[in-house]
């Protein structure tokens, strides 16, 4: 150290910076590290399906971050970020960020915003013909939807088949996460026949169409199996209870298949 400014001054033109030094580095890799100004990268990731509120909780524990939407509303935020609505539910892309020492927590929302929008924009372009889905947002309300009600890959076409399905047919589409979500504070791990009789602007067991916003923030997957689904004539679908789903095409096929779904929760 008391050298190298004399013997390799060229090292010694150091960048402020948080690194990152892995057990016996060299000095002169030490230094080489902080005169080309490498900082080290932190990562942060948001998986499928998780909601706005468990993001900002996630992003309130990396001290490395500078916090500053933390005392702002959601819709500041929204605002900040210049989407069209008031929440940030569902404009947020999951997937993994990286950052530096000192980066702001609103420059993640704002990169998650944008990558959302590129796949949002490229799913509604490719979208089947005759969807019944108005508008961008709406298709992403469906997404959020589809994300929440399974997490297997060759099941989101099917399942957005479902609600396809159901809304063409002007049915209600009746799935609980829509009913969670308008529940908030009060979902405490079950639903009960009340909570699925009580009106909510989300719970759609007694709203007809889709929910005022999405419930979730969906992945690229959800994404476009909602602009895309599969064709099929099901129109209800249940728990297997091998980690998939039962699709039904009647009623009566609907509650056997549901019937059998309970006999084996119920089972030693």
């Amino acid at each position: 150290m008391r050298w190298a400014a004399k013997t390799h001054p060229e090292l010694t033109q150091i960048k402020a910076g948080t690194y990152q030094l892995t057990p016996h580095i060299s000095l002169a890799d030490a230094f080489n590290i902080f005169s080309v100004g490498k900082e080290h990268q932190f990562a942060i990731t948001f998986v499928e399906g998780s909601t706005f509120k468990e993001w900002r909780a996630i992003i309130n524990q990396f001290q490395f971050l500078k916090h500053d939407s933390s005392l702002l509303s959601e819709k500041e935020i929204a605002t900040k970020l210049d989407l069209s609505s008031n929440k940030v539910e569902g404009m947020l892309l999951p997937e993994t960020y990286y950052f530096v020492a000192g980066e702001s927590d609103m420059s993640i929302f704002r990169r998650a915003s944008n990558q959302l929008q590129v796949v949002l924009d490229s799913a509604w372009k490719a979208r089947e013909a005759n969807l019944p889905i108005k508008s961008p947002y709406d298709l992403l309300t469906l997404a959020s939807i589809i994300e929440k009600e399974t997490a297997v890959d060759i099941e989101r076409g099917k399942v957005a088949s479902v609600f396809v399905n159901r809304l063409k047919k002007r049915m209600r589409l009746q799935t609980d996460p829509t009913v969670i979500y308008g529940m908030g504070d009060k979902y405490k791990g079950n639903i009960r026949e009340e909570d699925l009789r009580t009106p909510t602007p989300y719970n759609t067991y007694v709203i007809s169409g889709l929910p005022p916003t999405p419930i979730a923030m969906p992945g690229s997957a959800s994404i476009f199996a909602a602009a895309n689904p599969d064709q099929t004539t099901y129109f209800y679908f249940v728990a297997s209870g091998y980690g998939g789903h039962q699709f039904s095409k009647t009623l009566a096929e609907h509650n056997y298949a549901v019937r059998q779904y309970l006999k084996k929760s119920r089972s030693p």
